[in-house]
């Protein structure tokens, strides 16, 4: 079953590089972990899922997967964000946040339909309706865009077992307008659900938000945004990734992402 809410117009309310995977070894040794966005702009898929939803299952799976469907030259960011608004149906989802609902919400106020629902697939900040089957050539559209910010993300162990992270834009175009976002997400997260429409289901999640940094506008095409977090003992640190990207000043549209590889085990 699906839920939908209609939002008021007024309403108000993140990877694959260009490059090869990172090391997160070497953080871990103390040094800087780096990676830089490329030539080409990469597809930032965000997925609104809830444990609560039993039409939700199959999206994650396809997001799961989405990295090896879309192939090796394809530049895709698989995020996804738990939503609270099912929590009251029975299963208070654990992944759910309510900054996810807010920004599924400033996603539709740019979209055809302003209709919130679960499972949701946006790509480059556009909803992808059909996405069993239009997910692929959505990724490779954007791919095929030339990118118009170059990012740079870092992240580098710091003491008491918090993370240093640091994001980098610079616009091609001084003029150009936009909004920095920086999260951390992590895959390889299993739940087993007792109550709601899941009930007795494991599910498995990958590129679960754990974090939600931003937006920090884009000054003269630049902006940088540095934040120094602490690490709860429930999240997996061998499993944990790193994600920046760009959405557009006015409009939804995503203009660069970049993310790290998760982390080796045992490395932060």
């Amino acid at each position: 079953m699906n839920i939908k809410y209609r939002l008021a117009a007024t309403f108000i309310p993140v990877l694959l590089s260009s490059m090869a995977a990172p090391s997160w070894a070497q953080a871990a040794a103390g040094a800087r972990c780096e990676v830089s966005s490329g030539a080409r702009t990469a597809a930032l898929v965000e997925l609104y899922s809830s444990e609560g939803c039993s039409s939700c299952p199959p999206a994650d799976q396809r997001l799961n997967a989405l990295r090896k469907e879309a192939g090796a030259a394809s530049l895709v960011v698989p995020l996804a964000l738990h939503v609270t608004y099912w929590d009251q149906i029975g299963w208070a989802d654990p992944l759910a946040q309510p900054p996810f609902d807010a920004r599924q919400a400033e996603l539709l106020r740019d979209q055809p339909r302003h209709v919130a629902y679960t499972p949701q697939f946006f790509v480059g900040g556009k909803e992808v309706r059909g996405w069993d089957a239009q997910l692929p050539a959505a990724i490779a559209r954007i791919n095929a865009t030339p990118a118009a910010v170059n990012l740079r993300l870092s992240a580098m162990p710091a003491q008491d077992g918090k993370l240093l992270l640091e994001a980098h834009a610079a616009a091609v175009d001084g003029r150009t307008g936009g909004k920095l976002y920086l999260a951390v997400s992590e895959s390889g997260i299993v739940s087993q659900v007792l109550r709601g429409e899941n009930r007795g289901a494991t599910l498995r999640h990958d590129a679960a938000v754990r974090l939600w940094l931003g937006p920090v506008p884009l000054a003269q095409g630049r902006a940088s945004l540095r934040r120094e977090v602490s690490l709860p003992p429930g999240w997996h640190q061998d499993r944990l990734q790193a994600v920046a990207f760009v959405q557009q000043a006015e409009g939804s549209a995503i203009l660069q992402a970049v993310g790290m590889a998760p982390c080796a085990r045992g490395t932060l």
